[in-house]
């Protein structure tokens, strides 16, 4: 009896590690890929990193650190980070590393340390978060995740104040995997949810005055449109001035003989 319930342990936990998704392994950095030393501020500041393609930054404590990453349907992505201390803390610390979409939607995570927290005397502290698998084609409301272009965020959100701006510095890394098959949805995304950066253009000059088309007959052009200010205070004036006579009557009193 203990010698089933033991194969059948075993048959449940190689099914387990068979099914896909159960566990994602840990990214690995491309081989050849440039180490990325740059990191931005803000979301337009993003610095933009490719899956495997390692990252290693000197940073303060508390600041906000943002990177972007290109994400096709059908992938799985999987975040590391590793945050190390260069001195020693007075406290405890809490880290987040948060995953938004082109749209600045917060993607949640289905593994991985998201938030976890160091002791005083850790030495580093480790991170992760792997997202679900990007789609081809979603409903706006669902909120899933979608072709486009992802935001990672790395920021403390806990920390006594004498460790504000201790030095540290972090290791990130991103990785993408495909296998397991696509969603099984039949439509697509017409377009990749990139936000726009270029809303417009700043004008560096007056625009020049459209011509004036002159009729004949003289006085024609000399008379404001309809639609015009001019027209509209000229009749308000003429009412105000009309209403003030008529009240004016209404309200006099008759003189005593």
């Amino acid at each position: 009896m203990r010698t089933l319930i033991r194969s059948a342990a075993a048959l449940a936990a190689a099914g387990l590690a068979l099914t896909p998704g159960a566990a994602a392994a840990a990214p690995t950095p491309s081989p050849g890929a440039a180490t990325v030393t740059k990191v931005g501020t803000s979301f337009l500041t993003a610095t933009t990193v490719a899956p495997g393609q390692p990252v290693r930054v000197d940073a303060s404590t508390g600041d906000h650190l943002y990177w972007s990453f290109r994400a096709e349907a059908g992938q799985v992505h999987e975040v590391t980070a590793t945050v190390a201390f260069a001195k020693a803390r007075t406290g405890a610390s809490t880290w987040t590393i948060d995953v938004f979409d082109g749209l600045r939607r917060r993607q949640a995570c289905t593994a991985g340390a998201q938030t976890p927290t160091a002791t005083a005397a850790a030495t580093s502290v480790a991170l992760g978060c792997t997202l679900r698998r990007v789609r081809p084609w979603a409903e706006p409301w669902s909120g899933d995740p979608l072709p486009g272009t992802y935001y990672l965020r790395l920021s403390v959100t806990d920390l006594p104040e004498p460790d504000l701006g201790l030095p540290v510095e972090v290791d990130l890394l991103v990785g993408a995997n495909a296998e397991g098959g696509g969603s099984g949805d039949d439509g697509k995304l017409e377009a990749p949810l990139v936000p726009n950066t270029r809303a417009g253009q700043v004008l560096t000059a007056d625009p020049a005055p459209e011509p004036v088309a002159e009729e004949e007959g003289g006085l024609t052009g000399w008379l404001p449109e309809p639609g015009s200010r001019w027209v509209w205070t000229s009749v308000g004036g003429v009412l105000a001035a009309v209403a003030g006579v008529v009240g004016f009557a209404l309200t006099r009193r008759p003189r005593r003989p």
